[in-house]
């Protein structure tokens, strides 16, 4: 049977989260998660967290109180993007796009503008009223606020216009509604109804200066213009002197342009080239007469005349003899030729002969004189169209530079009216002023303070008492090196744990060893079996109990130690090692005189220098006399001898060593046992004295085997539930046996 078989089960569990040689433990530093340990550290320094809550409340509720309340007030306007496009003018202002957030952005810095709130300040007449600036900030003692029968000092005007624009500017806030072109002006003062008017005031004030604003960049425009009007109307003025004058100069004489009956204008044209296209129109026109006379007197003396053919007279004439021909020809048929009738009509025909030859010799006269006639007026009008033709070429080689200078001058004069119409046109648009700006909601006067806010306040000092609290309580657990928790041993020391120990409250350590279901028995019963897991045979046959300083709990854990083997029914001696302040005797009840000094000063009677303790059931040896220098005795060969001759009679050696900080002796001890036990006081000590104390054993080769929290308390720790129920098992089963 195992000789830990009747522990209870909560040593066991005790010893769960250890870390021995030679087996494979879990760091509960490790493995334990974040939220928990910020729930461990909150809980450990609930007091710090809570005490801050509670101030910060306390604060925020004395601030509430002796704020002054304030009253806000909320007018509402609307900012459309620019459309001031009155006339075709262009340029005035750039056009805003669609979704040109900068206009917007540039709007609203022009609310919170410096000039907008002097302006503001003029209007209200704030500059110069005392109680406005006793009603913000009554603190100013400069010579420009200085009263002088109840006024201020004129000297002073521009400084408190200036002061009254920034008091205005912090007091107000400008709040866009998102995805929508409403803005909302906000201005916050101990007086409701001074709250509206200034934020009534600004709301107007930002309307007119929006307009005064569109004005003053037309006005720009319109003196900018101005001055190029008068520039070049001296240039177009000089271009067309010019042009006059070489006019003159060259005797050159152009017709003014027409407009038609289809609306259309023809240019301007000379004297020259008009007589030139006259005349050649004329004698394109002679031309063609003089080809037609030709034609009909050529056709005259082909002997066929058109012009004979549709003359009248000689048409008469010939129907007038082809009747006379008809009726001679008639009396031929009945009469000689020498009828005097006949006679008579072939002397007719006869007249009438001559009468036609005459007509038609006329007819011929006629198209010869108009044939000549049109020739010679043909041949005229081409001489005169041919000197024109030199005059014109000669008056476009005149013309060269005059049509420079008439370029020049339509240049000028279009740029002169172009700028001229732009001129009319932004007179126009400056004075229409539209408006983009519009009231939706004038500020009305508040019936209720919106600060100081008492529900609001007393939450923002919650959470700040929360944060500051957990602030503090982090920066307290990093300054903090006191050893709280058992994994602490490993993670902050490097240590194994072996165990912790709880704290005894109102018995003695032996009284509790002495009662096998206390807690204390519970705790030092599972060290015990973590210690068998330290060699390959178990418990060390010979160790040390040391710590960093007195009173830390190492003599307890020697004795408890002690007497869990001795009650596995091993033998053990536990040896008073602190020569310098011996206590184990105290608990057997004899003196110091005989004990360990005395067999390391020289004196080989080990039987006689130990006592029996009869109710822990194990042998001890007190310290003895206390030596001049207790280090020397340690440094010779005599404690290494004392070790051997005890460990041929006992089971186990137990050495309750003194503390390691301030003295040699620990070292010389722990350097001559097979290992080590450090017991660490739970909130007693800081983690940098226990480092530098382990490595004083660290450089004397000492084994440390593992470290011991004693002092233990769970409610201050706050781990887990292991411990607690460990310790708690123990006293529930020991209640239980008592009923």
């Amino acid at each position: 049977m195992n000789m830990f078989s009747n522990q209870p089960r909560s040593a066991l569990l005790s010893s769960g989260n250890t870390t021995i040689p030679g087996i494979v433990q879990a760091d509960v530093g490790d493995r334990m998660p974040l939220l928990r340990q910020y729930l461990r550290i909150a809980m450990r320094w609930r007091y710090v967290i809570l005490g801050t809550v509670v101030g910060c409340i306390l604060l925020g509720l004395v601030i509430t109180l002796l704020m002054t309340p304030k009253y806000t007030a909320t007018a509402t306007i609307e900012i459309s993007r620019e459309s001031d496009k009155v006339t075709d003018f262009q340029a005035v202002q750039r056009e805003a796009t669609i979704g040109d957030q900068e206009f917007y952005q540039t709007q609203y810095g022009l609310l919170k503008s410096r000039s907008l709130s002097e302006r503001v300040a003029t209007q209200l007449r704030l500059v110069d009223d005392p109680k406005f600036f006793e009603m913000f900030d009554g603190s100013l003692r400069t010579p420009a606020f200085e009263l002088i029968n109840g006024r201020y000092n004129a000297t002073g005007h521009a400084l408190r216009q200036r002061v009254a624009g920034q008091i205005l500017l912090k007091n107000l806030s400008i709040d866009p509604t998102r995805l929508s072109r409403l803005v909302e002006i906000r201005f916050t003062s101990p007086d409701a109804a001074f709250s509206a008017k200034v934020a009534n005031a600004w709301s107007e004030n930002f309307i007119q200066t929006n307009l005064e604003r569109k004005i003053q960049a037309t006005s720009y425009g319109r003196n900018l213009l101005q001055r190029q009007l008068a520039e070049y109307k001296g240039r177009l003025d000089e271009s067309q002197r010019q042009l006059v004058g070489y006019a003159s100069a060259q005797q050159i004489i152009n017709l003014p342009s027409q407009t038609t009956g289809d609306n259309r204008s023809t240019s301007e044209r000379s004297i020259v080239a008009d007589d030139l296209a006259t005349l050649n129109a004329a004698l394109s026109q002679a031309t063609a007469d003089r080809i037609q006379a030709e034609a009909r007197f050529r056709q005259t003396n082909s002997g066929v005349s058109t012009e004979a053919l549709r003359n009248q007279a000689i048409n008469s004439l010939r129907q007038k003899r082809a009747e006379l021909a008809a009726e001679y020809q008639q009396l031929m048929v009945r009469f000689e030729p020498g009828y005097p009738t006949a006679q008579a009509l072939r002397s007719q025909i006869e007249q009438l002969d001559r009468s036609i030859a005459r007509e038609e010799s006329r007819v011929s006269g006629s198209l010869g004189v108009d044939y000549r006639e049109a020739v010679g007026r043909e041949e005229a009008l081409r001489q005169k169209v041919d000197q024109l033709k030199a005059n014109y070429l000669d008056l476009r080689r005149r013309s060269i530079q005059y049509n420079i200078y008439q370029q020049e001058v339509d240049t000028n004069r279009a740029l002169y009216d172009g700028l001229l119409q732009r001129f009319k046109e932004i007179g126009v648009a400056g004075g229409v002023g539209v408006n983009n700006i519009a009231v939706v909601d004038a500020a009305e006067i508040p019936e209720k303070p919106s600060s100081p806010r008492m529900v609001l306040n007393l939450v923002i000092a919650v959470i700040s008492g929360l944060v500051l609290g957990a602030g503090l309580a982090l920066g307290l657990e990093q300054i903090d090196e006191a050893i709280a928790d058992p994994a602490e041993i490993e993670r902050r020391l490097g240590l194994p744990l072996l165990g912790s120990v709880p704290k005894v409250e109102g018995e003695t350590p032996k009284d509790a060893l002495l009662d096998r279901k206390s807690e204390l028995v519970d705790a030092y019963l599972a060290i015990q079996t973590n210690l068998a897991f330290t060699t390959e045979h178990g418990v060390p046959r010979s160790f040390a109990v040391t710590s960093t300083r007195p009173a830390e709990g190492k003599s307890t854990t020697a004795l408890a130690l002690a007497t869990t083997l001795a009650r596995a029914q091993r033998r053990v001696i536990l040896v008073d090692g602190d020569m310098r302040s011996p206590s184990v005797h105290h608990l057997g009840g004899v003196t110091h005189d005989r004990g360990l000094s005395n067999f390391l000063s020289g004196q080989d009677d080990v039987a006689s220098l130990t006592f029996a303790m009869q109710d822990l059931g194990f042998t001890a040896m007190s310290a003895g006399p206390l030596p001049p220098n207790a280090a020397e005795l340690l440094t010779g060969n005599r404690l290494s001898l004392l070790l051997e001759r005890l460990l041929e009679q006992f089971d186990h050696v137990v050495i309750d060593s003194p503390p390691v900080m301030g003295l040699a002796d620990a070292p010389l001890i722990a350097a001559r046992v097979e290992g080590v036990i450090y017991a660490v006081e739970s909130h007693g000590i800081r983690a940098t004295l226990v480092k530098t104390a382990l490595s004083r054993l660290a450089a004397a080769n000492a084994r440390v085997i593992g470290g011991v929290l004693t002092k233990f308390e769970t409610r201050k720790a706050h781990y887990g539930y292991g411990y607690e129920y460990g310790y708690g098992y123990g006293r529930d089963r020991r209640d239980g046996a008592a009923s």
